[in-house]
């Protein structure tokens, strides 16, 4: 049940790109990002001078981050489109895996967006968990949905993408497009070279995951570019059960043996590519 209107108009407070409860672009963006500012090379030779400052931007937007992250409790990053419907099937399994994860004791943090970040930020909400909105400056986007507790815009891709892995135990990758294909890579990468160990990633939705499991398979390890045992770094479930039992597994690994990969953890590419 959703939380009668008048329960959710909370006070929002702003400190510089921080938000508690909500948030919006900034209105003076006339239609660009930071990003696209970063990476645009037309400009005057005084504009591209400016660059080495934009440092110290990248710098305070790390620690607005890391100051705001730090004392989250243990957290699971969700990701989804944000064009999936209120009324679609995966709407409510992300509404009842926020729930879940909240009810185990992890904050949910989303890119704050709508859609399935929505479901998520909503089920953690009315559980009673932390509900975390990392969000991102784009010309077409509107502010944290209303089910953010906590919030921060980004300028930079980069350094919210950072965060997603921080201050997460695991990434759970509801039917996404290229965001979350995006996403999903990049943990895929850092498991892989061991960046991050204990880690899991799991895909949401066998039904939509199954192409790509299969392109994984039939093209990538056929042809060398990824080894068998790569495919073990991936998890795919229809169960909000079993995504949690997977994630609470790896935390107990974790606590009992620390960071490095044991006996029992996928070894990235290791394993010949059968005839």
């Amino acid at each position: 049940m959703s939380q009668p209107e008048e329960s959710r108009r909370r006070p929002i407070r702003h400190r510089g790109p921080i938000t508690t409860r909500g948030g919006e672009p900034d209105p003076n963006s006339a239609g660009t990002t930071t990003d696209q500012r970063l990476l645009d090379r037309r400009g005057s030779s005084d504009f591209v001078h400016t660059d080495p400052w934009r440092v110290l931007r990248i710098q305070a937007e790390f620690v607005e981050g890391f100051g705001l992250l730090a004392d989250l409790p243990p957290a699971v990053s969700v990701f989804g489109s944000a064009r999936t419907p209120r009324d679609s099937e995966y709407y409510e399994v992300g509404v009842q895996l926020g729930a879940a994860l909240a009810d185990a004791g992890y904050a949910v943090i989303t890119g704050g967006g709508p859609g399935a970040m929505e479901a998520a930020n909503k089920g953690a909400c009315e559980a009673g968990g932390m509900s975390v909105g990392l969000g991102i400056e784009l010309p077409f986007e509107q502010e944290l949905n209303e089910w953010v507790d906590v919030g921060v815009l980004f300028r930079y891709f980069f350094v919210r993408k950072t965060m997603f892995v921080k201050y997460a135990q695991a990434f759970v990758i509801l039917p996404g497009g290229f965001g979350t294909l995006d996403e999903l890579f990049e943990a895929l990468t850092l498991v892989q070279t061991r960046k991050v160990t204990r880690f899991p990633v799991i895909l949401f939705g066998s039904a939509y995951w199954s192409g790509l499991i299969d392109w994984i398979r039939d093209t990538m390890v056929a042809q060398g570019t990824v080894g068998p045992s790569d495919l073990e770094l991936l998890h795919v479930t229809d169960d909000i059960d079993e995504a949690v039992a997977i994630i609470q597994a790896a935390d107990a690994a974790r606590a009992q043996h620390g960071t490095e990969p044991g006996p029992g953890d996928p070894v990235p590419g290791s394993t010949p590519v059968d005839d």
